[in-house]
């Protein structure tokens, strides 16, 4: 095995982790890849990883010969690139992650555009609310959104901004009031919403005046994807804060409507996030470059609409005295099921 093959077979074990897991990925034995390892050291007269039964660890020269080696082997995969046109042509297969609420909104739309302006581009979508690991999981682009990202280690793109909005049936707000103010909310059934745009437990509300903490602790019901939370919220149980994307259209059927409508969530950003390398290929450039435009032209949109039909909400509902709630029987279900 020659020395550029060792250097991937090592930076390949340890992303994965295991000599076993690259062995699979390259149909050879678990033995090879530990000799061509093995052989690096030898070459090297340095150890890069400490070995057990269970666990494989840099050694502080084995991380930085990986870093090292990541960008000999970037050049190296450019060369290659260039001379078979990968780097300029868009062709090949990406697999794309989002989170379920821009996926419904934005990200499908605008990902059979792409694929139809590339037709030798296949694109597949995976949804899942978790953000996966890029490396082991084979995608090529997640576009989540979040207040901040954890550092991960992956290059992150903003695509956009937008915020969250408190909204409640116009059947629960007739039944037990509408808020006038935010401490008003103490006397309401308030869901719970776990995501990575915010903690589950307090909403962080703004406005022209400044801001304040809402906490959210007595929640009879807590969920983890906008579409769950939404349907709660339209069977009437409560007052809950989603992203403007996700419940857009509940607000322009009516189905929903806004609570606190002077007040908005702390705004969030909407990230591509893809693995670090310092030549992505065209088809990852071009598509973030395609999302970027698509979905900022998207939210910019759907903040008009959503200011002309607060708008109209304002002017057509006249406010409902804010009352002490009185949980309805479905309430006092929820509650019963969330206490068992």
């Amino acid at each position: 095995m020659d020395t550029i093959q060792s250097m991937r077979m090592f930076v390949r074990v340890v992303e994965a982790g295991t000599f076993t897991a690259v062995a699979h990925e390259n149909d050879t034995t678990t033995a090879q890849i530990s000799r061509a390892v093995s052989s690096l050291e030898k070459q090297l007269q340095a150890t890069l990883l400490r070995r057990s039964t269970r666990h494989l660890s840099l050694t502080e020269a084995g991380a930085r010969y990986y870093e090292r080696v990541k960008a000999i082997l970037a050049d190296v995969d450019l060369a290659h690139a260039e001379a078979r046109s990968m780097v300029t042509t868009l062709s090949g297969h990406l697999r794309v992650h989002s989170s379920p609420g821009l996926a419904q909104r934005f990200v499908t739309a605008s990902l059979l555009a792409y694929q139809a302006d590339h037709p030798d581009v296949t694109v597949e979508l995976g949804v899942e609310q978790d953000v996966p690991n890029l490396v082991e999981d084979g995608y090529d682009v997640s576009l989540i959104c979040a207040s901040q990202l954890a550092d991960s280690g992956y290059v992150a793109r903003i695509l956009g901004t937008t915020h969250s909005v408190l909204v409640a049936s116009p059947a629960y707000l007739s039944a037990h009031g509408e808020p006038g103010e935010p401490a008003d909310l103490a006397n309401h059934t308030l869901l719970r919403f776990a995501s990575p745009i915010g903690p589950a437990n307090e909403w962080h509300l703004e406005n022209a005046n400044g801001a304040m903490t809402v906490p959210v602790n007595a929640s009879p019901f807590q969920v983890n994807t906008p579409d769950a939370l939404a349907h709660a919220l339209r069977m009437g149980t409560g007052i809950g804060a989603l992203a403007v994307y996700s419940v857009f259209d509940d607000l322009r059927s009516g189905a929903l409507v806004r609570v606190l409508p002077q007040y908005r969530l702390r705004p969030f950003n909407v990230y591509a996030i893809y693995a670090p390398g310092r030549y992505p290929h065209a088809k990852v450039r071009t598509l973030i470059e395609h999302l970027r435009t698509t979905i900022q032209e998207g939210l910019t949109q759907m903040q008009r609409e959503l200011d002309a039909l607060t708008d109209t909400q304002d002017q057509a509902s006249p406010k409902i005295a804010a009352l002490p709630a009185t949980p309805a029987p479905l309430l006092r279900a929820v509650a019963r099921v969330a206490s068992a």
